[in-house]
This record gives C-alpha cells, structure tokens and sequence, in this order.
C-alpha cells in the first residue's frame, strides 16, 4: 500500500517515511500542501494521506479540498497538541481522522491501519494468487474455488502475510499485530498457528517461507 506523507518539517516526514517503511508501507512526500498536491497527481493511487495542518503556501485545511478532487483515499490530518479546534474543523472538512504531535509509533501505526481498515475500498480486497483466493471482507479463502476452513487468527496471519509479500515478518510484530501488544501468552503460539495455516492450505503452504531465526515471509513461487 502506498502513503502519502505532506508536511513542511522535514525531521517530521522523515520520522514518518521511516517508520511507515518499517510497516511495509510505500511513501511518498509532499514538502508543503502545494507540492504535496502536485506530487498526488503523479501517484493517484496512494491508499491514505497523512496531512499536516500548518504549512506555508497552503495549509492542510486549504489543500484537502484539493486533494478529495484527485483521490478518495482517506485523509489523516496531523495536528498540534494545544489545536484542538484544527482537530474538529478538519474533521468538519472530510478529513477520516487525525493525529496529534508528538505521537508514538504505536499510535502512528494503528490510526493508519484502522483508517485503511475503515475504507471500503480496502476492506472489499480479493487477493489472487494462483489457486488461492483471499477475500478480506468476508474473511475466506478458497483455493481452486474450495473453501478452505480457517480460524480467525489463521486468516488474519494469511491476510498479513499477503499485505506484506516478500518482507520478512518477525515473531514479535506477528503476536503484536495479531494477538495485540498486551498478549502475555506463549510467543510461540505464532509457529503454532503458522503451522496449521500450512497444514490448511496444502499444496499453497509453500508460499510462507521460514526465516530461520527470525520469522516468516510470504513468497509467491509459483
């Protein structure tokens, strides 16, 4: 999934390229509302906009109008912590929601997940891959055409896996994105569960490639 960052701090957008990469993300930058725009037209595509409020040349609250004119991907304003009336007039605006300075990465990656998962767009994705078929809204999957009966926590891996093809995702973020970060159950659960995908997914099991010592990466081999 792409994003697009816009805001006229540099040590900010760098804080946010760098931390959405570590998600799996791809990032584009705008360095103020002006040239944020100019670069959306270039990448219509993108699935979500992070949108700072303050900027020089054209505020965050001037450019969304702008922007839900290239794209209806949602729109996350970034906000100062004493900006409570930008959080409300931004939302009044057709912003999706917003985040305020500073944040932690943990709130960072959560407000764009939720956001994604909010959207329709992405909430209705069915995935092909060769024989196999991931259908996000109604959390099956079919390989050639056949159901195939997954737990809840088995098709969230699957469908994790698949958002992240071919990065390598360890055991650690695995139990937090799936089990959350106050889950104080055995970490090995995650083989657990890796391993019964597999079992489930049969001749398609070959897809998720273990990383000794660190985790597990969905490959597409065939």
């Amino acid at each position: 999934m792409k994003i697009m960052v816009i805001d006229d701090d540099k040590n900010m957008r760098r804080l946010l390229r760098d931390s959405l990469k570590n998600e799996g993300y791809e990032v584009v930058e705008g360095a103020d509302g002006e040239d944020g725009i100019a670069k959306l037209v270039d990448h219509p595509d993108v699935d979500l906009v992070l949108l700072d409020v303050r900027m020089p040349k054209m505020s965050g609250f001037e450019a969304i109008g702008e922007i839900r004119e290239i794209t209806d991907a949602p729109v996350v304003f970034l906000t100062a912590l004493d900006e409570s009336y930008d959080e409300i007039k931004g939302l009044e605006l057709g912003a999706d929601d917003y985040i305020t300075k500073p944040f932690s990465y943990e709130v960072l990656t959560a407000r764009v997940r939720s956001c994604l998962r909010k959207n329709r767009r992405f909430s209705s994705e069915i995935v092909k891959i060769s024989d196999l078929e991931v259908d996000s809204t109604n959390k099956t999957a079919f390989i050639q055409g056949k159901n195939v009966e997954l737990t809840l926590k088995e098709f969230e891996l699957l469908e994790l896996f698949i958002r992240y093809k071919n990065i390598t995702l360890d055991r650690n973020r695995l139990l937090d994105r799936i089990w959350g970060y106050d889950y104080e159950g055995d970490p090995r659960t995650v083989d657990t569960h890796v391993k019964t995908l597999r079992a489930k997914l049969g001749s398609c099991s070959e897809y998720i490639k273990t990383i000794r010592g660190t985790g597990y990466r969905f490959e597409e081999t065939k």
